[in-house]
């Protein structure tokens, strides 16, 4: 698996990972924007065999890492896709500056959760009915510190 920086050229894959991932998808409008206008954001997809199969969209905002979005094929979950993104994005803000990082995830949404506690988040709040399609509350992830990122169990 191979992971770069998310093109222009990648905008029809990521959006079809999305539609497949979540019930309220970005529209295609706002991947490219991220790739090509917003100065904040850092944006990476995972290739295998020429066929994105991951992507993660994050902000850098000053000190912290924002995961705006990850998501991953289908096909290619609980295979560690997710985690090697993350950790490629949060490694790759964090020489740029980055000291923690947050995020939002639905309350419902079990297996992200846990994955995001292995790499060390931990709830720092909610959001409540933060989901406009069924007004479900977002759980608010926090990593007080990008020093020691948790790796060894993406690394097996």
């Amino acid at each position: 698996m191979n992971i770069r920086r998310m093109t222009l050229d990648d905008i029809e894959q990521v959006v079809e990972i999305d539609k497949a991932s979540f019930s309220l998808p970005w529209p295609e409008r706002s991947f490219r924007f991220e790739v090509t206008d917003n100065p904040a954001s850092r944006a990476w997809v995972a290739e295998m065999d020429g066929k994105i199969v991951g992507m993660i969209v994050a902000w850098l905002l000053i000190d912290e890492a924002h995961i705006a979005t990850i998501a991953t094929h289908p096909d290619f979950r609980r295979k560690g896709t997710a985690g090697k993104l993350l950790v490629h994005a949060l490694r790759s803000m964090q020489s740029e500056g980055a000291r923690t990082s947050v995020l939002e995830v639905r309350e419902s949404n079990l297996a992200a959760q846990e994955m995001y506690r292995k790499f060390g988040f931990e709830e720092s709040g909610r959001r409540p009915r933060y989901y406009r399609d069924n007004d479900e509350d977002a759980i608010l992830m926090s990593l007080h510190t990008l020093e020691g990122l948790n790796v060894e169990k993406l690394e097996r």
